[in-house]
């Protein structure tokens, strides 16, 4: 559900949405704020700002919440119209097209005048968001992907351990394959299924992140194989055409020996799968360490009236003290070092499990993939996809859909 929040002096913190016209008068600070599809954390929000506006005297907070397909044309719609929030939450590598065109503020220039505050985060995770040297985002919260394995599966299958090669993750998937169970799926948006090629050495691009570098031997080897073993039932074809509700559900079932997702996943699988606990669901690194993160953010539209204050509260929302709150309520990870040890220590003692999943969050973070910071990442995600989808489900062999592939990238990178 959108929800659009006016929180306006002191008053929120008794839950007031409203002043009397004499105190509204003396209001001559407003800050907006717009989230990603994070409406459950209204209290949460209540009182970051209650507690920002009593060491900011009558400044006036209007928070907007908005679902996941729903933002992107909202910020851009509000862009053009000349009224974007000062503050907005961005998922991914969506912000790098902003950021391109101008529409988000640099945040370097506070960050090396406070070089405190970039301390406070996870340097990888902080230095996902830079384009062209300029830092415009800050950690909101994060994750990445890691192999779940359902452990009762590999024990059927005689697998005595996960998978620490791409070789042996795809026999371990044929090995699972019997009847209605698969052994394989993976998340495939936004990049997530891109471990599976770095993990054999593929780029996507040059160096010069203008030139396509995927089309090779080793590419076409892969993605051979991938199309091998989906027809064979050791890949689910649900991991090329299902996209988050599809594949975790199946993974759920307990038909599915493996799952390669974020982290979120789990909370999601718990949820729907009973047989889930410590003794049947392992979490580990994919093969190589490689991973794709996809994280939330804040940054700062350029037309803020006032960027100086918009960046005082982003700095407020995810410092120690309430990342910290956000961390241990939601059962989330931030980037902030101080809140995730936090986290941490609260969610070891009360879900194991999920400390195991959550603790692959803050590993291998120099090993992160498929996050490269290109302004028309949306364009050239589509481009790949489609071809590479045609591969693996066996509509083009690999070397076709490789080759239509590149022309598609190729296009696309002329056109910018």
């Amino acid at each position: 559900m959108d929800r659009r929040t006016v929180i306006k002096g002191g008053l929120a913190a008794a839950g007031v949405l409203a002043m009397p016209a004499y105190l509204r008068a003396q209001s001559n600070k407003k800050l907006s704020i717009l989230t990603w599809n994070i409406a459950d954390q209204e209290a949460l929000f209540k009182e970051e700002f209650a507690d920002f506006q009593a060491q900011n005297p009558g400044v006036e907070i209007e928070w907007l919440d908005k679902k996941g397909p729903e933002l992107p044309a909202f910020y851009q719609t509000q862009l053009v119209a000349g009224t974007a929030p000062d503050i907005i939450d961005l998922q991914g590598m969506i912000w790098v097209e902003w950021a391109a065109n101008g529409a988000l503020l640099d945040l370097t220039p506070y960050m090396e005048k406070e070089p405190d505050v970039a301390k406070l985060y996870n340097q990888d995770y902080l230095g996902s968001f830079v384009y062209d040297k300029k830092n415009y985002v800050v950690p909101f919260y994060i994750a990445k992907t890691l192999l779940f394995y359902n452990k009762t599966m590999f024990k059927e299958a005689g697998i005595s351990a996960p998978p620490t090669s791409f070789d042996e993750l795809m026999k371990a998937s044929r090995a699972m394959a019997k009847g209605e169970k698969t052994g394989f799926l993976t998340l495939n948006f936004d990049w997530l299924y891109w471990p599976l090629m770095q993990m054999n050495g593929v780029k996507l691009l040059e160096d010069d992140m203008k030139t396509p570098a995927f089309n090779t031997p080793e590419a076409v080897a892969v993605l051979e194989r991938l199309a091998e073993e989906t027809a064979a039932g050791g890949i689910n074809k649900i991991a090329w055409t299902g996209r988050w509700v599809e594949p975790n559900g199946a993974f759920a079932s307990g038909n599915v020996g493996m799952l390669q997702a974020h982290s979120a996943a789990y909370f999601f699988v718990k949820g729907q799968g009973p047989w889930v606990n410590g003794d049947t669901l392992g979490a580990v690194q994919n093969p190589g360490d490689w991973s794709t993160p996809t994280n939330h953010g804040f940054a700062i539209s350029k037309t803020s009236k006032d960027p100086d204050l918009a960046w005082s509260l982003v700095k407020h929302m995810t410092g120690n003290k309430w990342a910290t709150e956000f961390a241990l309520r939601r059962r989330i990870l931030t980037g902030n070092l101080a809140a995730d040890k936090a986290g941490l220590e609260k969610v070891k003692t009360d879900d194991p499990l999920a400390y195991t999943v959550l603790q692959t969050q803050l590993e291998h973070t120099d090993k992160m993939c498929g996050n490269w910071p290109l302004p028309n990442d949306a364009q050239v995600k589509d481009a790949f996809w489609a071809e590479f989808q045609n591969g693996v489900l066996g509509r083009k062999d690999a070397k076709t859909a490789l080759a239509d592939a590149e022309k598609a990238v190729a296009r696309v990178m002329r056109r910018s």
